[in-house]
C-alpha cells in the first residue's frame, strides 16, 4: 500500500511536469534565436510569463524556472562548458537544499548521425552531467540517467541554430521515493 501511493504521486507529479508551457524551449512564438533561452536564466518573467518570485524556492517549478534544467553541448561533445559547470552546479546545490527529491537527468542529441551513436552520446551527456553533481555533494543513489539520443529533439530541423538545442542534458526532478 506504501509503495502503490508513492507510484501514483510520482505518477501524478511526472504527469502535471508534461503541463507546462509549450514555448519554453525557444519554439515558435517564443521570441529570439538565443539557443539559451526559456533555460531559467534572465528576466523575473522568464519566457513562460511566470513571475519567479511568487515560485517557492523548494519546488520543481523554481528549480526549472529560476536555476534552470538543462545544459547544452557542442557538437559531438559529452565534455561539460563553463557555464554548463555553473548551471549543473546551481541544479546540485538545490537538490542538497531539497532532499526530499530525485533527479533524472537525460541525455539529447541532434538528428546528425545514427541512432546507436547518438543514443551512445546521449548516455555521456548524462552521465558527465550526473559526475558532476555527485563531485558537487549530491547522492548518488538520489540521480539517475536515462539516454534518448536524437529521438526527443526540442525542434525537427537541418540548421546548426536547430540542431544546438537539441544537443543537450535535461535534469528533471520527482519526488523521493526514499523518504
Amino acid at each position: 500500500m506504501k509503495y502503490t501511493g508513492k507510484v501514483i504521486v510520482l505518477g501524478l507529479v511526472l504527469a502535471l511536469g508534461a503541463c507546462t508551457n509549450a514555448n519554453r524551449f525557444g519554439g515558435p512564438g517564443a521570441g529570439g534565436t538565443d539557443p539559451n533561452a526559456g533555460f531559467g536564466a534572465g528576466d523575473p518573467l522568464n519566457s513562460t510569463g511566470i513571475d519567479q518570485s511568487s515560485l517557492g524556492a523548494g519546488s520543481p517549478e523554481y528549480f526549472r524556472q529560476t536555476i534552470g534544467d538543462r545544459v547544452l553541448f557542442a557538437v559531438d561533445q559529452s565534455t561539460l562548458s563553463d557555464s554548463a559547470r555553473t548551471t549543473i552546479a546551481a541544479q546540485a546545490q538545490w537538490l542538497i537544499q531539497n532532499p526530499s527529491y530525485t533527479a533524472i537527468i537525460e541525455g539529447h542529441a541532434d538528428e546528425q548521425g545514427t541512432r546507436e551513436y547518438n543514443l551512445a552520446l546521449g548516455e555521456r551527456r548524462a552521465s558527465s552531467a550526473r559526475q558532476y553533481m555527485v563531485a558537487q555533494g549530491v547522492d548518488a543513489g538520489r540521480l539517475r540517467t536515462v539516454t534518448y539520443g536524437k529521438e526527443r529533439p526540442i525542434e525537427v530541423c537541418s540548421t546548426e541554430a536547430c540542431y544546438a538545442k537539441n544537443r543537450r542534458a535535461v535534469t528533471v526532478i520527482a519526488a523521493g521515493l526514499g523518504s
